[in-house]
């Protein structure tokens, strides 16, 4: 059951990505001539107006194919207005970007109903302290409830650690709770080193105290979860990109580039554990795959953008000579990544 809600999500993926490039050339009068999810043999196909609906073979994609994209292709005079490269530059822009653009709409509609349904966290209760440290010589004490942080709403016991951390050295405005007694209280937490999820040593802030473990079932309302889901993914693309820079600095190792085996595996893991983990990792990839169409490779959503923004400098398009180059080495570049991918999930497979 686990594997046909993996495949079906990996089909969701797609199908809102393209969706988004068929909504936009169907907007701009596009005449599209196919919808296709997956590559390869056609499984199933219905023609519904002008275009053909396709579910293929291949799970490993997708295509919008618009008529004239080639700026070689032979167009029909009576249907000329309706090619995609007789649309203006900033309507093929539109058509290419809106792909990624749905991919990202889709992670924060998935977040939205993550933080409406509400989340698991721990309590900002304390449960013990270490001696010596700000937090047990302020006078803090077990079974103290954190309420505010320099005026900041404490809802869990991650809110509260995430400021503290962000703080080393610089004293805190704490409003906590003891019995029915509300106290205000300023601590500075104590400068140390952590190592950050890229392995690396950061400065961080700490208090010495440790949650008392009591559960607590957090949701937000309409509004407040739409903003929560905007920016839970503002933070993914901020540190999805940090870590394609790392990568590329070699603090990440590059074993850690993974492909649709690793994807469906995950997912799989995912859906195991219920409605909200694999939803929130359907996000996850969302925004993962919104980023890498985005990047300036040629063949990518991000490589023709790339073409478009240069075709506007110059005020004129590029010599098909220059796009057809531009493509060949973007598809090589594009085929050697995948083959690493696969390479390092058949690694994975045989390390168990």
């Amino acid at each position: 059951m686990t594997a046909i809600i993996a495949i079906l999500a990996f089909g969701l993926l797609v199908f809102i990505h393209e969706l988004g490039h068929f909504i936009f050339a169907k907007l701009f009068g596009v005449y599209v001539e196919k919808f296709s999810i997956g590559f390869g043999p056609k499984l199933f196909g219905k023609k519904i107006g002008d275009t053909e609906y396709l579910i293929c073979a291949i799970p490993l994609g997708g295509y919008v194919k618009m008529y004239g994209e080639h700026s070689d292709e032979s167009v029909d005079e009576a249907l000329r207005d309706r090619a995609f490269n007789n649309k203006k530059l900033y309507q093929k822009s539109l058509i290419v970007f809106a792909g990624p653009l749905f991919n990202y709409m889709l992670a924060v509609f998935l977040f939205w109903i993550v933080f409406l349904k509400g989340v698991p966290s721990l309590k900002p209760v304390i449960g013990e302290l270490t001696e010596n440290m700000p937090a047990k010589v302020a006078g803090l004490q077990a079974g103290d409830e954190i309420v505010s942080i320099n005026g900041f709403a404490i809802k869990s016991w991650d809110d509260m650690a995430d400021l503290i951390k962000k703080s080393p050295g610089k004293p805190i405005d704490i409003v906590y709770k003891r019995g029915d007694q509300t106290v205000n209280i300023q601590i500075t937490p104590q400068r140390s080193q952590s190592k950050n999820i890229f392995g690396e040593n950061v400065e961080v802030g700490l208090l010495g105290i440790k949650p008392s473990g009591e559960q607590i079932h957090i949701s937000y309302g309409f509004f407040e979860a739409l903003w929560k889901g905007f920016l839970k993914c503002y933070d993914i693309v901020e540190l999805t990109i940090l870590g394609i820079v790392k990568m590329f600095q070699k603090i990440i190792p590059a074993d850690n580039i993974g492909g649709p085996i690793m994807i469906f595996q995950m997912t799989k893991d995912a859906a195991s554990f219920g409605f909200v983990p694999l939803i929130t990792f359907i996000a996850l990839i969302s925004i993962n795959l919104a980023i890498l169409n985005l990047l300036p490779v040629p063949v990518l959503d991000g490589g023709h953008l790339l073409i478009y923004f240069i075709e506007a400098i110059i005020g004129r398009p590029l010599s098909e000579k220059a796009k057809t180059f531009a493509m060949k080495v973007g598809m090589s570049l594009l085929l050697l990544l995948m083959v690493f991918a696969f390479y390092n999930d058949i690694m994975r497979m045989f390390k168990g």
